[in-house]
């Protein structure tokens, strides 16, 4: 599904939040590679799961096609900075939720752009009759899991000893729920 472009401008960094386009393929290949390398917050090493321009391209169809679908990006000047992405699928049983998740490039951190992709994901999710939308978040990642907690997400779960991150040891992910009705 598709959504109107909204302008940020924050502490004098101007930005739209937008949904992806064909044409983006190319640079949210080259965004996720790097974000993937600035962090271990999220599942991936730099270069696993590696997903390639024409991937982006039929991800960024099925996504506009499919009403249960919300693929944004946060741009600055022309170039993706971050992105988002709501997920559902087609069994009924399921229907009602989708899943969150959602990176920035760290040089962007501190501009309220995950926070903004987040907030207007929830608002997509309200007006489209998505009942639930879960995310996990690896658990040393108090500023998301603040931030989540804001937008009405709760601890539905933990996944002990989930993750092994670069300093050798393990570390649990929570699973989080925000319910509307």
């Amino acid at each position: 599904m598709r959504v109107k472009p909204i302008e940020f401008y924050i502490q004098n960094l101007r930005y739209t939040v937008r949904s992806a386009i064909e044409k983006d393929a190319k640079n949210l290949s080259e965004v996720r590679l790097q974000i993937d390398g600035e962090t271990e917050n999220l599942d991936r090493e730099k270069g696993e799961a590696y997903i390639d321009e024409s991937g982006f391209k039929q991800i960024i169809k099925d996504d506009t096609e499919s009403i249960s679908n919300l693929f944004l990006v946060a741009e600055v000047n022309e170039k993706i900075v971050g992105f988002s992405r709501c997920e559902g699928n087609k069994l009924k049983r399921t229907s009602h939720k989708v899943e969150f998740g959602v990176c920035v490039l760290k040089e962007y951190w501190g501009y309220s752009i995950g926070k903004n992709l987040l907030k207007e994901s929830v608002n997509w999710a309200d007006l489209n009759g998505i009942k639930k939308i879960t995310l996990n978040v690896l658990e040393a990642n108090d500023k998301a899991i603040m931030l989540y907690k804001k937008y009405g997400f709760e601890v539905e779960g933990v996944l002990k000893q989930d993750k092994i991150l670069s300093d050798g040891n393990y570390y649990n992910t929570i699973l989080m729920g925000r319910f509307n009705g």
